[in-house]
């Protein structure tokens, strides 16, 4: 006895068909610029745009314009993720995530401090991979400050040249300038899906 075919059966075969008789999906152009400058100018300048506090530093000034400036900040209980060097903590409260910790420890906290995979000039955009110096995702987007160090080295001109360098398969976090959103009567508020302030240090050249 054959079996009676269900609605779901005749959708999903008229899904099949209609598939099956779908031409091949034209080849997508990737003649688009890929490459460019990495200009660590425009990257700032993009970061100010968007609101963040930047420096430049040599990278013999790094580890005292981390301390100064969490210093000057007001930051004293700072989330360290693992990798950071404790130069970098000297005088905070360093807050370890191992063992995690838990959402309430990091929204107490005054900030986190971390490093980055990537960046980019164009857009001003810093990528977090949840690798040394970076942690996990939730550090850095629970507490309300972040202080972002940006290698020289790392940062790249275009999107196309960032996407080509990170690991896909990692948990990527891309960020330009603190968090903000707007509402329905447009009024700007900062620091609702992340930090509300993000101060970078670029570092080297």
């Amino acid at each position: 006895m054959s079996r009676v075919a269900s609605p779901r059966d005749e959708v999903l075969a008229r899904v099949h068909q209609a598939i099956q008789a779908a031409a091949p999906p034209p080849a997508i152009p990737r003649d688009y610029r890929a490459q460019t400058a990495a200009d660590i100018e425009e990257f700032i300048q993009r970061l100010g745009e968007y609101g963040a506090t930047t420096q430049r530093v040599t990278s013999d000034q790094l580890d005292t314009a981390v301390v100064t400036t969490l210093r000057n900040d007001g930051i004293r209980r700072l989330v360290v993720p693992d990798g950071i060097p404790e130069a970098w903590f000297a005088g905070a409260e360093p807050l370890r995530d191992t063992p995690p910790l838990d959402h309430h420890a990091l929204d107490h906290a005054d900030g986190v401090v971390t490093m980055c995979a990537i960046a980019i000039a164009q857009t001003g955009t810093i990528v977090l991979d949840a690798g040394s110096g970076m942690g996990r995702r939730a550090l850095s987007l629970i507490p309300d400050y972040h202080l972002c160090v940006v290698r020289a080295e790392q940062i790249v001109g275009s999107v196309p040249e960032a996407l080509a360098a990170l690991d896909p398969t990692r948990p990527l976090t891309l960020f330009s300038g603190p968090s903000s959103t707007v509402d329905i009567e447009m009024v700007r508020v900062q620091g609702v899906h992340g930090p509300r302030r993000l101060h970078v240090i670029v570092a080297g050249r």
